[in-house]
């Protein structure tokens, strides 16, 4: 039986593509380029999953995701992650109210519905740990009570993939709270010119008697483009578009392929299958179809699926690398490789 509900209103698939259009467009008033990094961020929000940018330093993680907490009508909290950082400092605590002699609790950043963790694998292991519970449950467990987080609740991650000293390495129960892992290149010579451009335009800010330089974060407007019930619509359409058969057989297929592959020690849990179709779903829908087709399955397949794989050591050392594996199982399946 193909997986399916009510189908989608031409009317508000229509609402939907002119909210999305809304914030592609906020969001390019202030990052260059980066329209896939968009689209999965809005594939997340949509669909209910968790996201991790990984990317070198310097290719607006931060701003981007600051823009889109102000593009939607969304609580925003951001932790910059830092190896003294604890639990604590992001579910909340107990704290003793010296006036009545009781304990109340003092929530966190948690409590809010985008969450930025930076610089995710810089933190201890704890720390990274404490974030589980909230990310699979959407709940957090506070002394003895336990607390429901508010809705919808997505955490955006960023990680530097290059930089060793002073990280710690996402363990794989972690990483497969994710729903995608998206890699972040560098930009064109075109739209690293036009980020040169509009940085030297930005001037200055004047501040009591003094002055300081702006940056990107200085010129976001705060100002939302949508209302809630805009996301919540488009979240309920998301749901309403057509998965069938066939297009089930493939996923589970490919993450089949995953785990028997001779390469690969650890292939993809079922999660990542789970993780595939709610994003293609997300993916049809901001191109305008109101059902999954291929393409969205081989687009999204990476982000879905590497993280959740780790080859063998023997298969490392001859220079073999998730991704050839990855494209290796595309194209017996007859997808076209990621470049």
């Amino acid at each position: 039986m193909s997986t399916t509900s009510a189908p989608v209103a031409s009317s508000d698939l229509a609402r939907t593509e002119e909210y999305i259009r809304r914030v592609r467009e906020r969001v390019g008033t202030v990052v260059v380029g980066q329209d896939v990094v968009v689209e999965r961020l809005l594939i997340a929000l949509f669909s209910g999953g968790h996201l991790l940018l990984q990317g070198v330093p310097g290719l607006a993680k931060t701003l981007l995701v600051s823009t889109l907490s102000k593009s939607i009508d969304l609580g925003f909290a951001r932790v910059q992650f830092t190896i003294d950082l604890l639990p604590s400092d992001i579910l909340g605590s107990e704290v003793l109210d010296q006036r009545t002699n009781e304990f109340r609790v003092r929530k966190g950043p948690v409590f809010t519905n985008l969450l930025l963790a930076d610089e995710i694998n810089r933190a201890a292991p704890k720390v990274q740990g404490a974030l589980l519970e909230a990310m699979q449950e959407r709940k957090v467990t506070i002394g003895t009570e336990t607390f429901r987080l508010p809705a919808p609740f997505l955490v955006i991650a960023t990680q530097n993939p290059v930089e060793q000293a002073g990280t710690f390495e996402l363990p794989e129960a972690q990483l497969d709270r994710f729903m995608l892992v998206h890699r972040l290149d560098y930009p064109s010579a075109d739209e690293e010119r036009e980020v040169l451009r509009r940085n030297a335009s930005l001037g200055i800010q004047r501040q009591d008697k003094g002055a300081i330089v702006q940056t990107e974060f200085d010129v976001l407007d705060s100002r939302p483009v949508g209302s809630v019930s805009e996301i919540v619509a488009a979240m309920e359409a998301v749901s309403s578009i057509h998965v069938s058969d066939t297009f089930v057989d493939h996923v589970v297929e490919i993450v089949h392929r995953t785990r028997a592959h001779p390469d690969v020690e650890l292939g993809c849990s079922p999660r990542a299958g789970i993780s595939l179709i709610k994003a293609s779903r997300a993916r049809a829908l901001m191109h305008g179809r109101s059902y999954v087709i291929p393409e969205d399955l081989y687009a999204l397949a990476e982000d879905a699926l590497l993280h959740r794989m780790r080859l063998k050591y023997g298969s490392i050392a001859e220079g073999k690398t998730g991704r050839h594996v990855l494209d290796e199982i595309l194209r017996s399946m007859g997808g076209e490789a990621r470049a």
